[in-house]
């Protein structure tokens, strides 16, 4: 190996090892509250947690009713999803509305001159608005789910609060600024700088790109380097969260992004040239930008589910709609197995994004339950789902599901605008985190306790002494835990979870499932030991093991809290089907998969190896 390739190696390995200390030092290292599926992981299904289901009061259930009830004429007649993705923006009539509505400080504190909504109602008014508009429900999410209030109502100082969380209460636009073009989901490399000034202020230099809301924000949160510290004798990178208004000289929006959907969010690429910024508009403290980034995220990724729950409903409806009067080959296309395939999964999947998402919310309002990985599932499941749900209803559709909904009126059809729920949820998986980081993020949280107790047993830095130490404490605890995790499951029998009545089953099953998943994480670490973090596919399948049995878990739980309604058992009963179908696939593929296979051919196309097969494409460059 030449010297140049092992210095870009060296290099490599460097800017790998920076990046995984600076995200273990963002990570919230701390349990002070339960979680359900933390324990989950380590072969504990609580079902206290769950048994009964945790509801809204009934207090805060009449006020959600009450002010969706105020939304639903606007969204009605005013919010016109069509019209905003044919034009590509939301009119200014709609903004105003909005604001008068309250919509842009939903959970803003009253104190403050928001609505003071629960985070339950929050959702529920998010999935409503996102029924009829798509863009207009990303806009209000990004502004205050990620924007500067949320951050500001955790962590900011009073005299933050009261300066700028009264102008977005009454209308005024933010945006978060993270992302950058040669940055994805790597703050390490992170390259706008916050200089610091003899004055007290500090000098913000660099470029932001795909901020939604960037192009109207008048304030937004910038995620900046600022000058490193030692930290046992080593550098340590600090990025630091600034409050940024963008009047502020320096500010300047530079392009704006386009998409295949969402085509009405402001979403820009932004540059940063020796903006002064004061040291007040700090939020939190120096360094402490990205904890404060994965903080937010926790409840502020549940907007998106509630996103993809408002979608589902609409896909519900016009399946049972379409599926009930579209005749072919003589009868009702509900009434073929193909169409009543689409329809149950549409149907049964919407209650179990349901039952997540309202569940998680619910542990957010409680403040008694830790829900980053709670809310990290939600957003993954219902990603995935919501965007299979709406590709289910534009196939069932048919020709007129991939017709656009201007072609459809013009022919006196049902405009029902299939289409542009496929290109407006597809960026569900990306945004906010890809579902490929959501596994990555999962999984380390998953492992969280592993390595507390065995993790000074694999690393290689410290002395002998220590290791040895750390292996006695860690034998100590498996020789406990391990037998405990196949002995569980024999009691976990028939009456068990008798009040379920005919979920029953399931319970037991995802009870059970609890201990194997443990087990399954446990063999894993003995087979790969460090190199378990590299082995992404096989992490990625745990983690769908897990997400479908919190799903199944909430899933029944909601069911029989809502036995009464006509069919939920039969609707709970089905989703667990389904998940235990894939729960068996995961299991299956963690032995035999083609991982191998696919790392060898994706060599040969990175080396070039592969070049003929792209023979006769066109050259982009």
């Amino acid at each position: 190996m030449s010297n140049a390739a092992i210095l870009n190696d060296t290099k490599r390995a460097r800017a790998e090892i920076d990046s995984l200390e600076v995200a273990e030092d963002s990570r919230e290292l701390n349990w002070a509250e339960p979680s359900f599926v933390a324990d989950l992981f380590m072969g504990k299904l609580r079902s206290r947690s769950i048994l009964p289901y945790p509801e809204q009061s009934d207090e805060d259930r009449r006020i959600g009713d009450e002010y969706i009830a105020k939304l639903r004429p606007f969204v009605e007649k005013e919010l016109d999803g069509d019209a905003i993705d044919t034009k590509g923006e939301i009119p200014a009539p709609v903004m105003q509305g909005l604001a008068k509505l309250g919509c842009f400080g939903m959970k803003i504190p009253k104190e403050y001159g928001g609505l003071g909504l629960s985070q339950v109602n929050y959702n529920r008014a998010l999935a409503f608005i996102a029924t009829q508009c798509g863009s207009t429900g990303a806009m209000l999410s990004a502004h205050q789910s990620i924007g500067v209030p949320q951050p500001l109502h955790l962590f900011g100082t009073e005299a933050q609060k009261k300066k700028f969380l009264p102008r977005f209460a009454a209308g005024a636009v933010s945006a978060f600024a993270l992302t950058e073009p040669e940055v994805g989901s790597d703050p390490a490399q992170m390259g706008t700088t916050a200089t610091p000034t003899d004055d007290g202020h500090y000098l913000i230099n660099g470029t932001k790109l795909w901020c939604t809301n960037g192009a109207i924000a008048e304030v937004l949160v910038v995620m900046a380097r600022t000058p490193s510290i030692m930290k046992n004798g080593r550098e340590k990178k600090q990025i630091t969260a600034f409050i940024v208004e963008s009047n502020t000289p320096g500010f300047e929006v530079v392009h704006r992004c386009r998409f295949m959907g969402l085509n009405g969010i402001q979403n820009a690429l932004l540059k940063f040239t020796n903006v002064k910024v004061p040291k007040e508009n700090i939020i939190w403290g120096e360094g402490k930008g990205l904890r404060l980034a994965l903080v937010t995220l926790n409840a502020g990724r549940l907007s998106l589910p509630a996103a993809c729950i408002g979608g589902g409903r609409q896909c519900v409806k016009v399946a049972r709609e379409w599926g009930n009067t579209r005749k072919q080959w003589g009868a009702a296309i509900g009434k073929h197995e193909a169409g009543a395939n689409k329809i149950g999964w549409i149907t049964s999947h919407l209650f179990a994004m349901e039952a997540v998402t309202w569940l998680s919310g619910v542990w957010v309002d409680r403040k008694k339950h830790d829900i980053r990985i709670e809310a990290a599932m939600a957003k993954l499941f219902c990603s995935e789902k919501g965007h299979q749900m709406v590709e289910a209803t534009l196939q069932l559709r048919g020709g007129r599901g991939y017709e656009r909904v201007s072609s459809l009126k013009a022919r006196g059809e049902l405009p029902f605008p299939a289409e542009r729920m496929v290109r407006d949820s597809r960026i569900n998986q990306i945004v906010e985190g890809t579902s490929d980081i959501m596994r990555l993020f999962i999984s380390r949280e998953a492992l969280d306790k592993h390595l507390s107790v065995a993790g000074d047993v694999l690393n290689s830095k410290l002395g002998i002494g220590k290791r040895l130490a750390a292996l006695v404490k860690a034998g100590a605890f498996y020789a406990i835990w391990y037998p405990a995790r196949w002995l569980a499951p024999l009691f976990v029998l028939p009456p068990m979870y008798g009040s379920l009545g005919t979920l029953a089953k399931h319970m037991r099953y995802a009870d059970r499932g609890a201990s194997k998943l443990a087990r399954t994480i446990f063999h894993l670490m003995l087979l790969n030991g460090p190199k378990l973090e590299k082995k992404q596919m096989q992490l990625g399948r745990v983690v769908d093991i897990a997400t479908d049995l919190f799903a199944m878990s909430a899933t029944v739980a909601r069911a029989h809290a809502k036995k009464s309604e006509p069919n939920a058992l039969v609707l709970a009963d089905l989703f667990c089907q389904e998940a235990r179908l894939r729960i068996a696939e995961n299991y299956r593929a963690l032995g035999r998969n083609a991982d191998r296979g696919q790392v060898r051919v994706t060599n040969a196309v990175l080396e070039g190896g592969l070049k003929w097969i792209e023979k006769e494409s066109v050259d982009f460059s």
